[in-house]
């Protein structure tokens, strides 16, 4: 008899550790499930996010690309600006000599590399006396005692004419101020 409930005892032990067994392997593949589905959610997420990447990636190198074209030819039109400087003092000083005939001839020149250089993205910064000094676009050479109480803080008179490249400030207008 106590063969019987040893056996008995060790079936029901059988028994349980079976259940224990199927309950265990019923969670682990659970587990397995839930973490087959996070790793497809994690990988999901890690591809979107890398795509989005590169996205950002191939708009801004676009971005860079158009920027290096317009303005690859900055330091050209620096150095043109000094030229465009000169034959505006030329034309004042024909100006002040009264020949017309040579006005224009150094007018039609002027006007056709002052054409070409606008052609290619240039613009002049137009500045007057009595305009607000803005540092995005000008530089204060002096102050001076403003002449009239309107003029106090802006521009009383334009030294250097200022130029843009497309939207970029190449060269500040050189300006006096009102104190």
């Amino acid at each position: 008899m106590e063969d019987n409930k040893d056996i008995h005892e060790e079936n029901e032990h059988l028994t349980t550790d079976e259940q224990t067994n199927t309950e265990e392997n019923t969670t682990d593949n659970v587990t397995a499930e839930k973490t087959s589905e996070e790793l497809l959610a994690e990988e999901k997420d890690r591809y979107l996010r890398l795509y989005a990447e590169f996205e950002n990636y191939k708009r801004r190198t676009a971005k860079e690309k158009n920027e290096f074209f317009m303005y690859a030819n900055q330091d050209i039109m620096i150095s043109m600006l000094a030229i465009l400087d000169d034959f505006e003092r030329a034309l004042k000083e024909i100006a002040k000599t009264g020949n017309e005939d040579d006005i224009k001839g150094v007018e039609l020149i002027y006007q056709k590399f002052k054409g070409k250089l606008m052609e290619k993205g240039l613009k002049p910064i137009e500045v007057n006396p009595g305009d607000d000094f803005n540092v995005d676009f000008h530089e204060a050479i002096t102050q001076i005692p403003a002449p009239t109480p309107e003029l106090k803080g802006k521009i009383v008179d334009v030294i250097e004419k200022g130029y843009q490249l497309h939207d970029k400030v190449i060269r500040f207008t050189k300006v006096v101020t009102g104190a």
